[in-house]
This record gives structure tokens, C-alpha cells and sequence, in this order.
């Protein structure tokens, strides 16, 4: 199973790496960024499953950098940790699309239990999501293992069900081996390569195909658009 990936945004870099440091220590994979500049770029490139944001930026206002990444990533789950305890500060934070607000100074153990609880929820949404696409004329049924009727294997299937889950967006190489063979290496990223090529053949009388980003990961993307 892949390693929860969660990205820490905090100007106070004392703070900020124990933190980081904790969160490896609970099985979490935590990335620090003390230049709130650099954040957007950063979710941009890679796949987290959860932000910590201290809302109190030294390069940029906290609050607009919250609203901005709401905007670009709708689904992220973002806890505001920060020492503005202030009623208006929380109400502007929710109203801007935060999911929690925890004061400093806080409990770890706490604090990794608002985490749990948000995943917890997650999880549950992820096990109701929809599990059938419409892919042009063609539809993908990922209960039945199908395309247009037609029988996929399980690794085909695992494979395009988080291509479609993320429509136009990079899908990481490693995230995908992580999730469906739970391990990367060269034997694996070889075979996610042949299942990406069949698919290929497969999706292409729907209008669509699998972008391979150099290093990086896949794309699924619609040829006509």
C-alpha cells in the first residue's frame, strides 16, 4: 500500500521540520515547503493526499494562497495550523475552503488524529465514487472489467479506473505502481508499461489515449478535445 503523501507548508522551519519528521515517524511520507511561493507549483507536479497550511506566510498572503489552491484542487484536504486563533481568521479559513483549523501550539497526537478522521472520510467517499465512465460513445465499467463490452484483465482494469478517476491530470508512475502491484521497481514500471500500450489499442476507437509524461507518470487524454 502506498504511503499516505502529505505536503507541510509552514515558514517557521524549526516547527515545521519536527512536524515533518513526526509524520514520517506515524508511516506518512511529509514534504516541508517554507516558501508558500513555491506551494501551487509543487501540488502541480506531484499527487498528495492531504495539506498542512499555516495561513501566516511570510511571502505571500496566507488566505489568498488557501483560496488559490482551493480553486485549482477542489478534493485536497487542507488543515490550516496556525497561531491566528482569532474567530474571523477561522470563518475566513472555512469560508475559503479549508477542512480544518487546528491552533498553535497543538498536540501531535491530536493533530494526527484530525488527520485519520478526514482520511477516514475520504476512504468512504472513494469506495462510493463513480466506478462507471463515458469515455465518447464507449463507456468504461470498472465493476464488470469492460470497455464497451469488451473484457478487460484486472491489471487493465485497476490501471484505467485511476486513469479516469483523474482525467487530464498526471497520474505518477510511482503512485500508480504503489497502489495496484504495491511495489516500484524496474520489473513493474516494465510491466505497467505493457498494460498502458494495450490500453492504448483498446481506447482508441473511443477518441482517446494515454499520454506518457518522461519520468513522471500518465495522462489520459481526450484526442478530439
Amino acid at each position: 500500500m502506498a504511503k499516505i503523501r502529505i505536503i507541510v507548508c509552514d515558514p517557521d522551519l524549526s516547527l515545521a521540520t519536527v512536524l515533518t519528521d513526526y509524520l514520517d515517524s506515524r508511516g506518512y511520507e511529509a514534504e516541508l515547503l517554507t516558501d508558500g511561493t513555491q506551494v501551487l507549483s509543487a501540488l502541480q507536479k506531484s499527487h498528495y493526499d492531504l495539506m498542512l497550511l499555516d495561513v501566516q506566510q511570510e511571502a505571500v498572503n496566507g488566505f489568498q494562497l488557501l483560496r488559490d489552491i482551493r480553486r485549482s484542487f477542489p478534493i485536497l484536504p487542507i488543515i490550516v495550523l496556525t497561531a491566528k486563533n482569532d474567530r474571523e481568521s477561522q470563518l475566513r479559513a472555512f469560508q475559503l475552503g479549508c477542512d480544518d483549523y487546528q491552533f498553535k501550539p497543538f498536540t501531535m497526537d491530536i493533530l494526527i488524529c484530525r488527520i485519520e478522521a478526514i482520511l477516514r472520510r475520504l476512504r468512504t467517499q472513494e469506495e462510493n465514487r463513480q466506478r462507471v465512465f463515458k469515455l465518447g460513445r464507449y463507456t468504461f465499467d470498472s465493476v464488470h472489467q469492460t470497455f464497451n463490452g469488451q473484457h478487460l484483465s484486472g491489471r487493465q482494469n485497476e490501471v484505467l479506473l485511476l486513469l479516469c478517476r483523474r482525467p487530464d491530470t498526471l497520474v505518477e508512475k510511482h503512485y500508480i505502481l504503489s497502489e495496484i502491484w504495491h511495489e516500484d521497481n524496474a520489473f513493474t514500471a516494465r510491466s505497467l508499461s505493457v498494460f498502458i500500450n494495450a490500453l492504448r489499442t483498446i481506447l482508441q476507437p473511443a477518441g482517446y489515449t494515454i499520454l506518457a509524461v518522461r519520468n513522471r507518470g500518465y495522462k489520459l487524454v481526450n484526442q478530439k478535445s
